[in-house]
């Protein structure tokens, strides 16, 4: 892979994740200091980004996949997202934004896995390649949320500036994806079913009883994880932290830290550990938000912020390369599909359900009662880490694969456990 190829797919990379940081972020504070919304109508708002999973393997496997190139589509997926985004701070109200909102996040979903795929389909070594370039994604993201504490834009009421900064970067991009290597259909004049769009060809891995335990678990930490998403950002500000934006990429920094540092781990501790520890800091992010204030533990602000590092790469990559490894190289792609569309689809879904009316419910005048909010996803997180622990053995990835072979060859028959 030549350098200019690989400025591209850094730029890429860049330009995407700041796109989403620019405005995903804040858009809970949005919706309540300039909408005057409630928090029930903020989790409907993020529930778009579930939505969008969900839909995203349908526009990859019915159009990316057997029609067009896939630069072209990210390219034409990021204007139509451009436009969208600049119209969504004309709305009035709630009802007016909704569908700007949720349009929008049901173009943007699909471009995450494009931007792989383009990446990967330039690379000899992906495992060697990936990596530095999309590492300048979570830059992105980092620089877009810096950017916004340090213009304080949440403390002046201007967050409308999100949505354009985000729109103008995305037309950029849209623009820019037309000059990025060729990237053609794969499954051209080839039939797709649904079972492989959604990856439900990998489904047969739950008959490994450790890969059910963690297949539920992912599910269900994702409920905990919409809280996080949905109402850090208005906590943070309404609690009195100044630049809050700005301190939560500190999160996305700890994230590329321990990046760095999973394959020490990883060689150490297992899959078991990894993934109980990565939950276990789901938890104590939560304790910490729910008794850290402005004042005498604003550390314990900057910490739950911080763990957010552990919270996600303890847990989803480990998740993610424990899937690869069982899944066998006939149905790697399907098993990350399919625990994608599971977490980031249905177990997402689910907790931007719950999380808006639980809010609601804790709130006097116009002051949320914050300390109860956060010990219900802690307690959450705390039970599917216990339910976890109990059910899940770490095995050498040989043996569980051999096992996950067994049940390929059993999943006709149901009856054989």
């Amino acid at each position: 892979m030549t350098i200019a190829i690989k400025t591209k797919l850094s730029t890429m990379m860049f330009l995407e994740f700041f796109i989403w940081g620019a405005w995903f972020v804040t858009l809970g504070t949005y919706l309540f200091n300039n909408l005057k919304t409630n928090a029930t109508d903020v989790g409907v708002a993020y529930l778009t980004q579930a939505i969008g999973a969900i839909v995203a393997p349908f526009i990859i496997g019915l159009i990316a996949d057997r029609f067009f190139s896939a630069q072209k589509i990210l390219g034409v997926l990021h204007l139509a997202g451009a436009a969208l985004l600049w119209l969504m701070p004309t709305a009035g109200n709630f009802a007016g934004f909704y569908p700007y909102v949720l349009l929008y996040m049901i173009v943007y979903m699909p471009t995450l896995a494009l931007v792989n795929s383009i990446s990967f389909r330039q690379m000899a070594d992906p495992g060697k390649e990936f990596p530095p370039i999309r590492v300048l994604g979570t830059l992105g993201w980092i620089i877009a949320g810096f950017a916004i504490g340090y213009m304080g834009w949440e403390k002046s009421g201007t967050l409308d500036l999100t949505f354009k900064t985000a729109a103008v970067a995305s037309l950029m991009l849209g623009v820019f994806s037309f000059t990025l290597p060729d990237t053609p259909p794969l499954k051209k004049n080839t039939k797709t079913s649904v079972s492989e769009i959604l990856g439900l060809d990998a489904i047969r891995l739950l008959k490994n009883k450790s890969y059910r335990t963690f297949f539920v678990a992912s599910v269900a930490i994702c409920i905990p994880l919409a809280f996080y998403y949905n109402f850090t950002n208005p906590f943070l500000n309404e609690v009195g932290m100044k630049g809050a934006a700005g301190k939560q990429a500190f999160g996305q920094v700890s994230e590329l830290l321990f990046m760095a540092l999973m394959p020490l781990f990883f060689s150490r501790l297992g899959v078991k550990k990894m993934l109980a520890i990565g939950m276990l800091a789901w938890v104590l992010r939560y304790v910490c938000f729910a008794y850290g204030n402005a004042d005498a533990n604003y550390w314990m602000l900057i910490a739950g912020i911080v763990l957010h590092g552990i919270c996600y790469d303890f847990f989803f990559v480990t998740g993610q390369i424990y899937t690869d490894n069982l899944a066998g190289s006939q149905f790697k792609s399907a098993a990350q599909g399919f625990i994608t569309l599971a977490t980031y689809g249905v177990g997402m879904f689910i907790g931007f359900s719950i999380s808006g009316p639980i809010v609601d419910k804790h709130k006097i005048g116009d002051v949320h009662q914050w300390t109860p909010i956060w010990l219900i996803p802690a307690a959450i997180a705390a039970v599917v880490l216990v339910l976890f622990l109990l059910g899940f053995r770490d095995q050498p990835a040989a043996t569980e694969h051999n096992q996950a072979s067994k049940g390929t060859s059993q999943n006709l028959h149901p009856e054989i456990s």
